[in-house]
This record gives structure tokens, C-alpha cells and sequence, in this order.
């Protein structure tokens, strides 16, 4: 289940004389593509993710949960450097 919509918004804030930080996506199972686009769209009905056309980018990967079934979770690691 997922915390309530909240009115404020994020922003991310650029030191001076930083880079873009984009990382390509990793390669995904058929299994892990389908949860995938499911997950996304669920989460775009629900209005808590929009389409994104910012310069950066994050990859998609996936974990086990302890039922089996798959936690995807996102890898800001480049981003938070």
C-alpha cells in the first residue's frame, strides 16, 4: 500500500558546474518487463508518477520479496553522488 498524495514537490537541486547523470537501463526478464509496465501503470492511474522529460535518468531492477513475488526498486546511486 502506498502513503497517501501529498501537495508539496520535490526538487532536485544542481551544484554549480555538475553533469547529468544518466545511466542506461538494465536488461530485464520477460517476467520483470511485464511487472514492470503493470507497476508503472498502476502507479500512473494513480496519479503518483507522471511521464518524466528530464535529462536524468535512473535503471529499474528487481528483488525477490520473501511470497515470491517481485519489489522493483529504483537506482539513484549515480544521481546521489
Amino acid at each position: 500500500m502506498l502513503p497517501p498524495y501529498r501537495t508539496h514537490q520535490q526538487e532536485i537541486v544542481e551544484e554549480p558546474g555538475s553533469k547529468l547523470t544518466f545511466r542506461a537501463p538494465y536488461r530485464l526478464s520477460p517476467t520483470e518487463l511485464t511487472d514492470m509496465k503493470k507497476h508503472i501503470e498502476y502507479l500512473l492511474a494513480k496519479g503518483l508518477i507522471r511521464p518524466s522529460t528530464s535529462p536524468y535518468g535512473a535503471p529499474i531492477l528487481f528483488t525477490s520479496k520473501p511470497d515470491g513475488s517481485l519489489r522493483m526498486c529504483i537506482d539513484y546511486r549515480a544521481l546521489n553522488k
